[in-house]
């Protein structure tokens, strides 16, 4: 979370994910550092325990999302 809020302070894209149960942890981050409407993305928690081909599944369904969330950026 925090790199993808120093890039976007440096003007670089970034998507930042996060699991579920941490968002108000990403919430507090995002604004502590300057940026309270910093846009992320979260999944269900827990990941730790998935198989690799659960979390690769997990990866492509959230790739629309990440696009978006970059595109928006860019507006």
């Amino acid at each position: 979370m925090l790199d993808g809020i120093v890039f976007e302070k440096n003007g670089i894209p970034a998507a930042s994910i996060i699991t579920d149960v941490f968002d108000a942890t990403g919430r507090a981050m995002a604004q502590a550092w300057g940026l309270p409407n910093y846009k992320y993305l979260s999944v269900k928690h827990p990941i730790a325990n998935l198989t690799e081909a659960e979390l690769d599944q997990r990866a492509r369904d959230i790739v629309p999302q990440i696009v978006q969330l970059l595109l928006d950026g860019q507006q």
